[in-house]
């Protein structure tokens, strides 16, 4: 009898195995030579912003920038939709976007959501607090509204050990927001769990904690309550932060770590904190989670961040006192495509959220099934094939088509045609055709409406004032040979004259 329930008991667990590995899409070789195994547990989303982990449901709560909120149930794999956010204004990057759930669910069944409202001509992000009761949402309430923009909202939400919610909000494209500590916008807010002030923050009778943020799209708190951020730069010095009360991290006046002789100036006077860990060229971090467990030995104690520009996940690995990182690994590279969101299980499995139907995909991308919330956890099989650690070089370029795709790419596309109504095409415009306004253009930046082939954009595109001459004829140079342009070459004495009359 006992043979037979231990052989019941080995079949269940073979045909176990045997489900896994179908479910598996990809397996994952890092650095220290151990697999990871890759399952995708739901496609067909529109465009998951954020997810949270509650571990008394043994479930993932996670948005859609439409509106939607839903439960990913992680034992049945069942999704459902619990919510969907009335009055939510969605535009490219506007719409629900960041998710908390409160640390006590069980005696305080709330979700805390940050999404953009608009009210005639006017934008806003708001706060608010959703009641759960039974699995659906009965009650509402408005904690805190602040002025909004068509960028850079920022609005990632996060509960510290202490049971404070931290709301990061994007500088709305302003430029005075960030370094002005009496407003909102480019800051980091506390307050407690009903939305009010603490007594204890660190500016008298304000939300404020921080403040000189651009774009904050990443959260995080360690396993010793420090707060992180990761930010998107200009062109140039995307960032990671540790977060502390009353620190000013220099934007709009610093960019990135202080290299340069006016930033160095500026701090002086004024006291900036510089960044632990920049990057240029730029790539678009977002989700940002503390990864502190051992089931994956070697990415104990490290930082898990997913990009969008670089389409990669990325493993900063942490020093002892949290303090610095000292090692990072890149995975993933260009295989999913956008990643927004992670989150991890109290097991250490963790989660995923791709973002290729949103308002910029890149190339090759959405496929079939985007956008998908993928799982990733260790696993004993050695596969035949399988992705693995990506090296980057650091070798200076000088070609115009490796540095097209570098920095110009990501929204003009590789193929110069933009995406109409977002990003303008370079084919045969005026813009590029006449080399003084394009190199304006480049030195410069381009701030507000433009009509290009009969077409309105509106946005920003910034400048690229911190290449080398070289580097800008290369780029500008193979603008004008390609995308069906047939432009004379610009010349190096062109560029410098142009840089000394654009950039005083």
């Amino acid at each position: 009898m006992k043979s037979r329930i231990y052989s019941f008991l080995c079949l269940l667990l073979f045909l176990g195995s045997c489900k896994d590995q179908e479910n598996v899409i990809d397996y994952l070789q890092i650095a220290d030579g151990s697999f990871l195994a890759i399952e995708e547990l739901h496609g067909n989303l529109d465009v998951p912003w954020e997810m949270q982990y509650l571990p008394s449901e043994h479930a993932i709560y996670f948005t859609q920038i439409k509106g939607k909120i839903s439960k990913l149930d992680l034992v049945t794999n069942k999704m459902e939709e619990i919510y969907q956010v009335p009055n939510v204004y969605h535009q490219r990057t506007l719409g629900l976007l960041g998710l908390a759930i409160h640390p006590n669910f069980e005696k305080n069944p709330f979700l805390y959501i940050c999404y953009t409202t608009k009210e005639g001509e006017d934008l806003f992000s708001e706060l608010s607090r959703l009641e759960i009761h039974e699995g659906k949402v009965v009650n509402s309430k408005l904690l805190l509204k602040i002025d909004g923009g068509s960028g850079h909202n920022g609005s990632r939400l996060l509960f510290d050990q202490k049971g404070y919610l931290f709301w990061a909000t994007g500088d709305v494209h302003s430029e005075t927001h960030a370094q002005d500590s009496t407003t909102l916008n480019g800051k980091v807010l506390r307050m407690t769990a009903d939305g009010l002030i603490p007594v204890d923050n660190p500016i008298k009778d304000s939300y404020v904690y921080a403040w000189g943020f651009r774009n904050i799209q990443g959260m995080t708190k360690t396993s010793q309550g420090k707060i992180f951020t990761s930010e998107h730069g200009d062109a140039i010095e995307d960032e990671v932060n540790w977060i502390r009360p009353l620190h000013n991290y220099g934007w709009i006046e610093i960019e990135g770590f202080h290299d340069t002789a006016e930033e160095k100036a500026i701090a002086a006077k004024s006291p900036r904190t510089e960044p632990v860990r920049s990057w240029t060229p730029v790539i678009a971090p977002s989700a940002l989670v503390y990864y502190g467990n051992h089931l994956i030995p070697s990415w104990n104690n490290s930082l898990l961040l997913g990009t969008l520009k670089s389409q990669s996940l990325r493993i900063l690995k942490l020093d002892s006192e949290q303090k610095e990182i000292n090692q990072e690994e890149i995975y993933l590279k260009d295989h999913y495509g956008r990643i927004r969101a992670i989150c991890v299980d109290t097991a250490g499995n963790i989660y995923l959220a791709t973002s290729n139907r949103d308002w910029n995909p890149q190339s090759g991308f959405p496929k079939k099934t985007d956008d998908r919330i993928l799982k990733i956890y260790p696993t004993k099989d050695i596969p035949k094939t399988f992705l693995s650690q990506f090296k980057e070089t650091k070798e200076a370029v000088i070609d115009g088509k490796t540095l097209y795709n570098t920095y110009c790419a990501s929204c003009h596309k590789e193929d110069g045609k933009g995406i109409e109504g977002n990003f303008p095409p370079l084919h045969q415009t005026e813009a590029v055709r006449n080399s003084e306004r394009f190199l304006q253009s480049v030195f410069k930046g381009v701030n507000g409406k433009i009509e290009v082939n009969s077409v309105i954009y509106e946005g920003q595109m910034p400048a690229f004032n911190f290449l080398k001459d070289e580097e800008i004829q290369a780029i500008t140079n193979y603008i004008r040979s390609n995308f069906g342009n047939q432009y004379s070459e610009i010349g190096l004495d062109e560029i410098k004259v142009a840089r000394e009359r654009h950039t005083k």
